[in-house]
């Protein structure tokens, strides 16, 4: 068994939660066991999202929180969004963490943690005296760089140890306790690099349905959104090399494949023969059609890039589930200018009209910023009226709420957070209402699931539809569908985000 363990925490979106099973997999193959408690772990690493506040917010208190276990040798690393969002800043907020590195920077993990190891190997012989903060040892063999390890300790030059300020060594020259040195380990360059993160060690965490990221990175520059800060310009792998892992998942005995990238219909076939080079939709269809592939699933598109060869696609390979999530962000043409979407609420409505007119009936969900610099009763109420239009079989809602570096924060929030609120209240109200309508039209109707799990306590099995609806449902007695399996369900009920029905056996 490993002597390295590690503690890893995510928070965020899909594609955080895939990016961790990557590095669990990365950190797996270089020799680390994964462990279930921060008490556990010689290594806690978080893996962080910066899209709203409160989930930054969070990381540092986890820090602060943990910060008591660095007197035990512990080492802690940021991962992700924060990461690149706030830099070597972290250092200065959370002066125990030893590695800052950003989501464009996971190719280089192996190496960030061989130089980790070695950096905390060299820390622990550096006698203090030798060691001044932030500065290297005074010249004397052996040869010394990066802040001041020795050669051979195989460290780049944005690694360094330093001693923290503030304590002496006493007269008698020992050595400092390797808790009190600070070794700082970043990956924050990349962002302009045209490498997508690809490993063969990703740890998947639910063996029935697994991520496929085919696109990292955004070049849309959204007024409000850090992610091209933080994740850097928008890059995609091959389609060779997605087909392969689909099919690999295929054998390991994976149903469904969820394709992700932060606009995963931007996707640009990276392959080098030009004649080989598949659209979106044209991978999508062929990822359907991978032997043992029964549902593919997508997220997130962007309506720019949404063409009716997506909704083509749907329609002719019945693998590729009847629900595309489609971000509007508001219904306000002239907010959507100033969010800087690059659509107007026009454009989005043809895009709903294309699937509205497919020949399998297509759930729409959406995204919608309320309260957004500028943002007028009228605008607001032209949100609303789209809802109506559209007829959302979900909406995820939230406040605007001003990230670091974006154009947005340029403009006067003049919107009271009070006022954000009520309208989000609104919102809310105004969907559930048409969600109450729009699910009870299922009542009656058959449809099938794959299974997640069991509620012991209410005797209910839990699974999702094609169309991404959460169904419970009951079984008579003796049968007992497995998580993973697919299992024909009759609708008897429902509520605003749910669905309720029996197996059909």
């Amino acid at each position: 068994m490993s002597s390295k363990t590690f503690y890893l925490e995510t928070f965020g979106c899909q594609m955080n939660v895939h990016d961790s099973e990557k590095v669990v997999g990365t950190l797996v193959s270089e020799g680390y066991r994964q462990v279930e408690t921060v008490e556990e772990a010689d290594l806690v690493l978080y893996n962080t999202c910066s899209i709203r506040d409160k989930a930054e917010q969070k990381v540092f208190n986890r820090l602060s929180d943990y910060k008591k276990y660095k007197k035990q040798g512990k080492t802690f690393g940021v991962l992700g969004c924060v990461a690149q969002q706030e830099g070597e800043k972290i250092f200065e907020r959370a002066p125990y963490v030893s590695l800052v590195a950003g989501s464009a920077s996971y190719r280089r993990l192996p190496e960030m943690l061989r130089q980790l190891e070695a950096a905390e190997s060299a820390a622990r012989e550096i006698p203090f005296d030798r060691l001044r903060a932030g500065s290297p040892p005074a010249a004397a063999p052996p040869p010394a760089k990066a802040g001041g390890l020795p050669e051979n300790a195989g460290l780049r030059d944005d690694a360094s140890v330093v001693a923290t300020a503030g304590k002496s060594a006493g007269k008698s020259g020992s050595r400092k306790p390797a808790a009190e040195s600070l070794i700082r380990i970043t990956g924050l360059d990349d962002r302009e690099t045209d490498e997508c993160f690809e490993t063969e060690f990703t740890a998947r965490t639910n063996p029935h349905r697994g991520y496929i990221t085919i696109i990292e990175g955004c070049d849309k520059f959204c007024s409000y959104c850090v992610v091209p800060y933080t994740r850097g310009k928008e890059r995609s792998r091959t389609s060779e090399s997605v087909i392969a892992e689909a099919r690999q998942m295929a054998d390991l005995g994976y149903t469904e494949i969820q394709l992700l990238g932060q606009n995963v219909n931007s996707y640009k076939d990276s392959t080098a023969d030009l004649t080989k080079r598949k659209t979106f939709a044209e991978l999508l269809a062929f990822v359907g059609e991978v032997p043992g592939i029964r549902r593919v699933r997508f997220t997130t598109s962007h309506p720019r890039d949404f063409g009716r060869d997506i909704i083509d696609a749907i329609d002719a390979v019945p693998t590729l589930c009847d629900h595309v999530h489609l971000p509007v962000q508001s219904g306000s043409t002239r907010m959507l200018d100033a969010m800087q979407r690059l659509y107007t609420r026009d454009q989005y409505l043809e895009r709903i009209a294309w699937m509205k007119a497919a020949k399998r009936e297509i759930s729409i969900t959406t995204d919608v910023i309320v309260g957004f610099p500028g943002e007028t009763e009228s605008d607001f109420a032209a949100t609303l009226d789209l809802l109506e239009e559209v007829g959302y079989d979900a909406v995820f809602a939230f406040k605007y709420s001003p990230r670091p570096n974006t154009p947005s924060l340029k403009l006067d929030d003049a919107i009271p957070d009070e006022e954000k609120a009520r309208r989000l209240e609104v919102l809310m109200a105004k969907q559930r209402e048409i969600q109450i309508a729009s699910y009870k039209r299922y009542i009656g109707t058959h449809c099938e699931v794959m299974v997640e799990g069991k509620n012991e306590a209410r005797a209910q099995y839990s699974g999702r539809t094609s169309d991404n609806k959460t169904l419970n449902f009951t079984a008579p007695a003796g049968a007992n569908p497995k998580t993973g399996s697919y299992a024909p369900i009759l609708v008897t009920g429902s509520f605003p985000n749910s669905l309720l029905g029996e197996l059909v056996v």
